[in-house]
């Protein structure tokens, strides 16, 4: 006669999470919240690249450069610096900007973070291994966490459910290949220590754009080599054509439609040859020419687990991958490379795993945005679906010109521009160019997410003077007559 076995006896789910970037850090504070064993496999630090040399420390260079244009910028807002002379004369100071520091500072932040990350799993419960991880099977990890280029020391990890969450490194071409000294990656650019005076950018997408953006307002002068018509391809026209605008206003050198075939090192600086033969010198290249997924060599298609043809892994809207006890998340997945996205595929992977209740992920609903100066910010369809006739939908756009807290802050670029649906008025879209726009975005990402109408979101009460308050004068310009 067989006993049965006590509920308190039975054995925990098994989870093994390999990557802790946003999403493997999100699966695992899940599971453990959920009451399973997970064991968690990073082999540089809690947080992954994401947080180490990626998000974190480029948005809080970002950051600096805002405080730099914010502190150029006061001059139209009537405020000026000045310091006098041991005769009296009042001379305006130069802006300096320290590099040396600020990478300090920036590292230093992502490290703290990491290290908050890791008591976040720790005190949750979560055993993590150091090491690197690799597929062997659909429920067994292993794990090489010897030291040097020998790694003889393995731990196996045993699981039910595996999430994987590798990520991503940058796409290296073969005739610009960085030295990490003049031809650089964005994961290499902390170790400058003195302003470029000359920073080419090749690459004109989120990354090429951002960093330009920012180093051009630190002081450095700065090419940015785009080979399309215009910057950031398949983002907003409208919302690329004012940041384009904007970085020529500033003084940076913008090449459309050039492409470039090479790039090395000459003495103390960098030769970028174009296609058209064109020589562009600089102190130092950026080479944001788009990543790949870490996926090669970790057991995946021995385990059964589909890729694409460029090597990500494919799922489905619960995170799944064709291997049911299986799961990927974050940008070594097939899915839109954000740090948000991630953070959503890890909880609802675990989420499906353990039996709880899971909304699949809707990339409708998403709001992304650019760090750029102005910032985008966008959510829902685009205004390019909408003239296709992939939607149904009318469109508004409101420049930020007109709005008074705009005019008080010397904000003279931007708009808002909402879609709503043709008939009903439910708002299906939205994009805002504006500092912080990835503040503003907000309330559209709601009004997407629950379906309200324009009239709707016009009755919600904004602040005046306030920002915001292009986004209710928008809706409140969409009104439906009933």
């Amino acid at each position: 006669m067989m006993v049965p076995v006590p509920y308190e006896f039975e054995r925990k789910q098994r989870i093994a999470v390999l990557g802790g970037g946003p999403g493997g850090y999100e699966a695992a504070l899940a599971g453990a919240q959920l009451g399973a064993d997970v064991t968690l496999v990073e082999r540089a630090g809690v947080g992954g690249s994401a947080v180490l040399t990626d998000v974190v420390p480029s948005k809080t260079l970002i950051a600096t450069a805002d405080s730099t244009s914010s502190i150029g910028d006061a001059a139209d807002l009537g405020v000026r610096f000045f310091t006098r002379t041991d005769e009296g004369r009042a001379i305006r100071p130069e802006v300096a900007v320290n590099l040396d520091a600020v990478n300090r500072r920036l590292l230093m932040l992502a490290r703290q973070q990491s290290e908050d990350m890791k008591s976040q799993l720790i005190k949750a419960g979560v055993r993590i291994i150091q090491g690197e991880g690799r597929l062997e099977g659909p429920n067994r990890l292993l794990v090489s966490t010897g030291k040097g280029a020998k790694r003889t020391d393995f731990d196996q990890v045993d699981a039910d459910t595996l999430v994987v969450s590798v990520g991503s490194s940058p796409r290296v071409l073969p005739n610009a290949r960085p030295d990490g000294e003049r031809i650089l990656t964005w994961k290499q650019l902390y170790g400058i220590d003195e302003v470029p005076e000359h920073m080419i950018v090749v690459g004109s997408g989120v990354t090429g754009a951002e960093f330009a953006s920012a180093y051009r307002a630190l002081g450095a002068e700065v090419t940015l080599i785009s080979s399309r018509e215009q910057v950031l391809p398949g983002e907003d026209a409208d919302a690329a054509r004012v940041i384009e605008d904007v970085f020529r206003r500033n003084g940076m050198e913008v090449l459309s439609t050039s492409r470039a075939e090479r790039v090395e090192r000459r003495g103390d600086g960098v030769v970028a040859t174009l296609s058209d033969g064109r020589e562009i010198t600089g102190s130092h290249c950026l080479m944001a020419v788009g990543s790949v997924p870490n996926t090669a060599g970790i057991g995946l298609e021995e385990a059964g687990v589909q890729l694409t043809e460029s090597g990500h892994i494919r799922v489905n809207r619960v995170a799944r991958t064709s291997v049911p006890a299986v799961y990927a998340a974050g940008d070594c997945s097939d899915l839109v490379p954000l740090a948000s996205i991630a953070s959503m595929q890890g909880r609802t992977a675990v989420f499906h795993a353990l039996g709880d209740a899971v909304s699949p992920i809707e990339l409708r609903n998403v709001a992304s945005n650019i760090f750029t100066q102005p910032e985008i910010a966008t959510v829902g369809w685009s205004q390019k679906q909408i003239e296709d006739g992939v939607a149904q939908g009318d469109i508004y756009k409101l420049p930020l010109a007109s709005n008074p807290r705009a005019k008080m802050m010397g904000i003279r670029d931007g708009f808002v521009k909402l879609f709503a649906r043709t008939g009903s008025g439910t708002v299906i879209g939205g994009v805002v160019v504006a500092p912080k726009a990835s503040e503003l975005i907000l309330p559209i990402a709601l009004a997407v997410e629950h379906r309200l109408t324009v009239d709707q979101l016009a009755r919600a009460f904004s602040v005046y003077p306030s920002l915001s308050g292009s986004i209710t004068d928008a809706a409140r310009a969409m009104h439906i007559v009933q």
